[in-house]
């Protein structure tokens, strides 16, 4: 999985599918919902994006299917961040795997994909010309992280809160 950051996203592809269905192959259904949310990540990169969505769908239902649910707000904004992407007038879609992301985050006590979650819908609302409900959504999860701010993460987010602001 990793290749497709050290090398050539292609190549990370390539390896990656076959690295998933060999573990298929043995029924190893343990961090599959993972391993296919970095691939559809790989092939976004890649400029395959219908391939991308195809992946990240192929995740969520491998997450409720096999009940391993960890990653899956993670899958959720990631879709969001796809349709935003790729099929802009889908902004209701775009929404609704925001708030399924926030709501999966929130019900597993996830902090870090909450905050994820809240930077891409606070990004969307922004952008549609509702900064003041964007940094309401975001500051209140922000705040709750008191170490680690200089994390990537809590760097974007405290970026975003200040333009929210500005």
């Amino acid at each position: 999985m990793l290749s497709s950051k050290t090398g050539s996203v292609v190549e990370g592809i390539a390896r990656a599918r076959e690295s998933i269905s060999a573990l298929a192959a043995r029924g190893t259904i343990h961090w599959q919902a993972y391993h296919l949310g970095l691939l559809a990540r790989a092939c976004q990169r890649a400029g395959q994006s219908e391939e991308a969505l195809y992946t990240l769908d192929r995740a969520l239902e491998t997450a409720a299917r096999t009940g391993e649910r960890w990653f899956e707000a993670e899958l959720h904004r990631l879709r969001g961040e796809w349709l935003i992407v790729h099929r802009n007038g889908e902004q209701a879609e775009a929404e609704a795997c925001f708030e399924r992301a926030l709501a999966v985050a929130r019900r597993q006590s996830a902090k870090m994909w909450e905050l994820r979650a809240a930077m891409s819908f606070a990004r969307l609302r922004r952008g549609q010309g509702r900064a003041v409900e964007a940094r309401t959504l975001l500051a209140p999860i922000y705040e709750w992280f008191t170490e680690g701010l200089d994390a990537p993460d809590l760097k974007e987010a405290k970026a975003l809160l200040d333009e929210l602001t500005a």
